[in-house]
């Protein structure tokens, strides 16, 4: 590990990545985010997007919100981020609106990454930006990103293509219903 983490930097990723596999357990895409002031933790969430149906239930979006709740204010100045992945541009835009001081992340995102792959969002002469570190935990992120999607992929497979997944959901629905009736039909 590079000295550029200390312990403490290296013990708040190691517990945003247990955030990340509880995400995956709910059936989330596993992302973990924490946020830590002067030592403490304010905030830990994980990836809801999936479970919550809520476009905006980013791991970072969700702590940064647990965090402005616990601190009674939406300038979290002096707080640093750690996010087992890179965030994107919703979430970038909120560590610049939010505030917050430093962000430190594990493995890069190829795709949406806001901060340094896809864009580079904090280039801008924003009146606020964090500084950032990265890399932290970067190889035990990525591995859990990929084991999560080849699981994923396993089970789309086994079901078949769209129409087969299609008729699938259908035939459950249709079992669920007549559950449903025949158990009205005995109260009556």
């Amino acid at each position: 590990m590079s000295s550029l983490f200390s312990e403490f930097d290296i013990s708040m990723m190691e517990l945003a990545l247990e955030a990340a596999k509880a995400a995956a357990l709910d059936g989330n895409v596993p992302v973990g985010a924490l946020i830590s002031r002067h030592g403490e933790i304010i905030a830990i969430a994980h990836n809801e997007r999936d479970s919550s149906h809520d476009p905006t239930a980013h791991a970072e979006m969700l702590a940064i919100r647990k965090a402005a709740e616990v601190l009674k204010t939406w300038h979290l100045e002096g707080c640093t981020l750690y996010v087992t992945l890179e965030p994107c541009p919703m979430c970038a835009g909120a560590l610049i609106n939010s505030r917050i001081s430093h962000l430190v992340f594990g493995a890069c995102q190829d795709k949406f990454g806001a901060v340094m792959s896809k864009m580079k969002l904090f280039s801008y002469d924003w009146n606020h930006k964090p500084t950032v570190s990265y890399g932290l935990l970067a190889e035990e992120s990525s591995t859990l990103l990929q084991d999560f999607f080849q699981k994923r992929r396993e089970v789309k497979k086994k079901l078949g293509g769209p129409a087969k997944r299609r008729e699938a959901a259908l035939n459950q629905w249709h079992l669920r219903y007549l559950e449903n009736n025949s158990k009205r039909d005995g109260e009556n």
